[in-house]
């Protein structure tokens, strides 16, 4: 369920159609994670919405795209769900992608430049200003900025340990070839109202076994690319990504573009089963 407020026009606000072939991506991707995830009807009492920002373009932006009608494209959603802890910490990590969606000077490179929705603005604003200065007068190019949170499911492992799934997309185009997706997932174990990463998993001292785990799923998925994984490999080494997510059948990694691929691969994403994580992960993330 999303709601959605309309506050673009073409001289004053803007909201951004969301690129096609990212949509698709998008919407694949909530597919793959909601058919393997198991889905407890009446176990999940969260409800999630998105609200965009309300943002407007600078008039000095204005008058200079309204004319080409060239304006840069911004949508940027806010999770809203019914726990205020997953808001914060959800929303917080959007803040993040969206002040370093252009890196510079006055934001994205100070460290101690907090994400509050005056600097989210102040750097939406820089974003919007430089396509003027990177994109040359007359081109019908624009700039794009989407970030938007998604609610993939529920997932019950058996054992009342329930976790709720979340995936965090963003997509930025500054020129060039094609713009820059991105995916985030989000596990979020209310019991101890907290976010669980990867090290929160994993069992002492068993990172190394779960990388092993990982570097034989990356070699089965690089058979599905290309005929010589020793071959490939030495262009597109392995890497281990701490951007998991739970299913019912196992843990889902998930890669961005250019990480193990070229950018035609797409965000792959390896699978490690259950039946291979035992004595690996902590026994409240196995299924019973």
């Amino acid at each position: 369920m999303s709601l959605f407020i309309r506050f673009a026009n073409n001289n004053a606000k803007c909201r951004m159609a969301v690129n096609s072939r990212l949509y698709a991506l998008n919407i694949l991707s909530s597919m793959m994670i909601f058919v393997a995830t198991s889905l407890a009807a009446n176990a999940s009492t969260l409800i999630s919405s998105t609200n965009y920002l309300d943002y407007e373009l600078p008039k000095s932006v204005q008058d200079n795209c309204s004319v080409q009608q060239n304006c840069p494209n911004i949508e940027v959603k806010y999770l809203q769900t019914n726990h205020d802890w997953i808001n914060r910490i959800a929303n917080k990590r959007i803040n993040e992608l969206v002040i370093n969606s252009k890196p510079n000077d006055s934001i994205a490179n100070n460290k101690a430049i907090v994400g509050n929705a005056t600097n989210v603005k102040i750097a939406i604003n820089d974003f919007a200003k430089s396509q003027f200065v990177d994109i040359p007068d007359g081109s019908p190019l624009a700039y794009h900025l989407m970030v938007t949170p998604e609610y993939l499911g529920h997932v019950n492992l058996g054992q009342a340990e329930d976790f709720e799934l979340f995936e965090i997309s963003s997509y930025v185009f500054t020129g060039g070839a094609h713009g820059m997706p991105l995916s985030e997932y989000l596990i979020f174990d209310p019991s101890n109202k907290k976010q669980v990463k990867l090290v929160d998993i994993l069992q002492a001292d068993k990172k190394p076994r779960f990388e092993a785990l990982a570097y034989n799923a990356y070699k089965t998925w690089v058979k599905t690319v290309d005929e010589d994984v020793s071959s490939y490999e030495k262009n597109w080494p392995f890497m281990l990504s701490d951007n998991i997510t739970l299913t019912d059948k196992g843990i889902n990694i998930r890669y961005q573009h250019y990480a193990i691929g070229p950018y035609a691969y797409g965000m792959p994403v390896l699978s490690i089963p259950y039946t291979e994580l035992q004595g690996i992960v902590k026994a409240r993330f196995i299924p019973r």
